[in-house]
C-alpha cells in the first residue's frame, strides 16, 4: 500500500490585516485609555475637595474658630496637590440648628448645631481637558465639589 502526502499548500500571504485590525480597534482603545485618565483625575479631585473640607470642618466646629483659621486648615489640606487658584476661596461656611435650613452667619452657631464647610471647583480651572464632550468627556463647566457636616462643640 502507498501512501499519497499532500502537496504541502502554499501560505497566503495577509499582508494588510493586522494594519487594518489595529486602524480599527486603536481609536477605541485610546478613547477609554484616554476617558480613564480623565475620569480618573476628576476622583482624584473630589476626594482633595472632600478632605479638604472634612478638615475645615474640623477647625470650624472647635469653639471660638475663625474662617482665618477654617481656610488655614483648607489650604493645608489642598497644598498637597492644588494652588490656591484651582479652587474656590474661601469655602462656603454655614450652620444649621434643623438640618434643612442653613444660614452663613456660622459664628453665631451654638453647641449642638450642624455646621458645613463647602469647598468647590470647576473642572476648567483644576481639571485636564482629554476628551472631547461629544466623546464623553467632562464639560469645562463641571462644578467639583467636596462638603462635610459637624456638630459644633461646647
Amino acid at each position: 500500500m502507498t501512501t499519497q502526502k499532500k502537496p504541502k499548500s502554499r501560505p497566503r500571504f495577509r499582508s494588510g490585516n493586522a494594519v487594518l485590525d489595529m486602524a480599527l480597534v486603536m481609536p477605541i482603545l485610546i478613547g477609554l485609555t484616554f476617558g480613564a485618565v480623565e475620569y480618573g483625575f476628576a476622583l482624584y479631585i473630589k476626594h482633595s475637595l472632600q478632605a479638604a473640607a472634612r478638615e475645615g470642618a474640623r477647625v470650624a466646629v472647635v469653639s471660638g474658630a475663625t474662617a482665618t483659621d477654617v481656610q488655614t486648615a483648607v489650604d493645608a489640606s489642598m497644598l498637597a496637590g492644588f494652588a490656591q487658584a484651582k479652587y474656590t476661596r474661601p469655602p462656603t461656611i454655614e450652620y444649621s440648628t434643623n438640618g434643612t435650613s442653613w444660614s452663613s452667619s456660622w459664628t453665631s452657631a451654638v453647641a449642638g448645631n450642624s455646621i458645613r464647610v463647602t469647598v468647590s471647583t470647576t473642572w476648567g480651572t483644576a481639571g485636564c481637558k482629554v476628551l472631547p464632550n461629544y466623546l464623553g468627556g467632562i464639560p469645562l463647566t463641571k462644578t467639583l465639589s467636596g462638603a462635610t457636616t459637624m456638630r459644633k462643640e461646647g
